[in-house]
């Protein structure tokens, strides 16, 4: 009995040992393909120089998604498709800050409206400001303190958090809320110290929402800019004026774009995709032209290495993730209504420097399987997965119960430049962008070849 046994573990051990090896060598040609022959950072070029940003509802997201639905043709899918998606429209227009000191001059302060946001009409507004540095310290006000007043929250991206995310998900309450909730108490409107990590006059956009209440405007500011209206506040009165012309305009029809190469064992889907639309500054390269090259990367070097998929392998352009999530609520509906069986999901939209690991939000079970494959990710630097978040396209599959990950890369540069002016080409590095691609591609391959 024993000596059985002792031959079936050493027969379990080869069959395993043999699978490893068989996986680290098909790594490895992923990896070779993918730096050697990979065109994302080429297609980067072009999605950001020629079409540049790419807000919901503007004349250049409908140029991204013809190009996108050419590129994953190009790419090798067997089928390419529009997804319809009606999407939120905001318009930034023409917008400035100023600012009255002491001396009564006007000085013009660097900003960007919140996307969402509603503007002043064209007309300016003005009055003093007012600064506090926490909610908490802002609930102690009174009706009477904040009527009239603008309200600038002075909360600091932490510089003490390793992960970046964490610094920026504990600042972004302060984006969401300071308009609603400077309305609440007779506010004209508020101003923000940007999300952002780095030292200096950059504003960061991004979404806001209004509860239900007086839609005001919301403006951010830079961190140096913040700091040196800081200092002015602590010996004189300051008046600001805001002149803007952002605002909601209804809704119109548009797409995301979605191209799959079949599965040859079933159709059960395994999804990796990105947001095609990115903020109306800066030329939106890392958020998120990087996550739809790295995609349509994946199903690429399928296709030239010949790798046989057993299910479906369908690479999804979301629309409207920046101000609405649309496409992603969309593409779960329609997956639902449909009856489609989704194995995993994984969304890039973190940045295209170097990938560290791959966050993972499913059960236990699934979550053990893929970490037992680590070993076959840590010669290319992927170590980190112990995260457990995904991306926010993907939730609506996340609540289907459906396993969803999204692809960690190093954070420390990537608070620098989100949602501003900097996201531009010049900004990714081309290893990095394919290096990205290449731990997607073998991500998905071990979860085609073992789901």
């Amino acid at each position: 009995m024993k000596k059985i046994l002792g031959t079936s573990l050493l027969l379990l051990s080869m069959t395993v040992f043999g699978q490893a090896k068989e996986d680290s060598i098909q790594f490895a040609k992923i990896s070779t393909e993918i730096l050697n022959n990979g065109k994302g950072y080429i297609e980067l070029r072009d999605l950001t120089k020629n079409i540049g940003h790419r807000l919901s509802g503007s004349e250049s997201y409908e140029k991204a998604v013809k190009w996108a639905e050419q590129k994953l043709r190009d790419a090798g899918a067997d089928k390419v498709w529009l997804q319809e998606v009606m999407i939120p429209v905001w318009v930034r227009g023409k917008e400035s800050l100023q600012i009255k000191t002491s001396n009564g001059q006007w000085k013009s302060m660097k900003m960007l409206s919140l996307g969402n946001s509603e503007g002043t009409g064209g007309k300016d507004v003005s009055g003093e400001i007012i600064m506090v540095k926490s909610m908490e310290e802002y609930d102690k006000l009174s009706p009477e303190q904040v009527k009239d007043k603008i309200v600038f929250f002075n909360y600091p991206f932490s510089q003490s958090y390793i992960e970046t995310f964490r610094g920026y998900s504990d600042a972004a309450k302060y984006r969401t809320t300071a308009a609603s909730l400077t309305a609440k108490k007779g506010g004209k409107f508020a101003i923000i110290r940007s999300l952002s990590s780095a030292f200096d006059n950059v504003p960061h956009t991004g979404a806001m929402h209004y509860q239900d209440d007086k839609k005001i405007p919301a403006v951010a500011i830079g961190n140096t800019t913040a700091d040196e209206l800081a200092e002015l506040l602590k010996s004189q009165k300051i008046i600001a004026k805001l002149n803007s012309n952002c605002g909601m305009k209804g809704e119109k029809l548009s797409h995301s774009v979605i191209g799959e190469i079949t599965g040859k064992k079933d159709k059960s889907v395994i999804v990796v995709g990105g947001h095609l639309d990115s903020w109306d500054v800066g030329e939106g390269a890392h958020d998120d032209g990087t996550g739809i090259v790295q995609s349509i990367e994946v199903l690429r070097t399928f296709k030239n290495l010949g790798i046989k998929n057993n299910h479906t392998i369908r690479v999804v352009c979301f629309a409207n993730e920046e101000n609405g999530v649309k496409g992603g609520v969309q593409y779960g509906k329609t997956a639902k209504e449909n009856n489609e069986k989704h194995l995993f999901a994984i969304e890039t939209d973190a940045g295209g420097f170097t990938p560290r690991g791959i966050s993972l939000e499913m059960d236990n079970e699934k979550r053990k399987q893929i970490q037992s494959w680590a070993n076959l990710f840590l010669p290319y630097g992927v170590y980190d997965f112990k995260n457990t978040y995904s991306g926010t396209d993907l939730y609506p599959l996340h609540d289907m119960g459906i396993p969803t990950a999204e692809l960690v890369p190093d954070s420390q540069r990537y608070f620098d430049i989100h949602h501003t002016e900097e996201d531009t080409f010049e900004k990714v590095n081309r290893r990095e962008l394919l290096l990205g691609a290449s731990t997607l591609t073998q991500i998905i391959y071990m979860v085609d070849k073992n789901w």
